[in-house]
């Protein structure tokens, strides 16, 4: 499922217009990319939760020349999923 997928789903289910399941779609996303800027942590019950790590700078390899490089600090977006979700993904039902 992609976003557009999401905004078809979310348009049917609820009786919306496609351009309000997209504003309502681009909301949340915008409140979560806010709410990670700012390194809060976003949990969804029975989902899973978003967080942001950081990583230290690190000297790399350049796999295709072998050439080795400095890898600067940086943040990433890292998802845990939750335990509901783990539980309906491996069922056999």
């Amino acid at each position: 499922m992609n976003k557009s997928d999401l905004i078809e789903a979310l348009s049917r289910k609820e009786n919306l217009t496609e351009k309000a399941a997209s504003d309502t779609i681009k909301m949340i996303f915008q409140g979560f990319i806010e709410a990670m800027k700012k390194g809060d942590r976003i949990e969804i019950r029975g989902f899973g939760s978003y967080s942001v790590r950081e990583y230290e700078a690190y000297t790399g390899r350049n796999p295709k020349t072998g050439k080795t490089t400095d890898v600067k600090p940086k943040k990433l977006p890292f998802f845990k999923v939750g335990k509901e979700l783990k539980e309906r993904v491996n069922s056999r039902s």
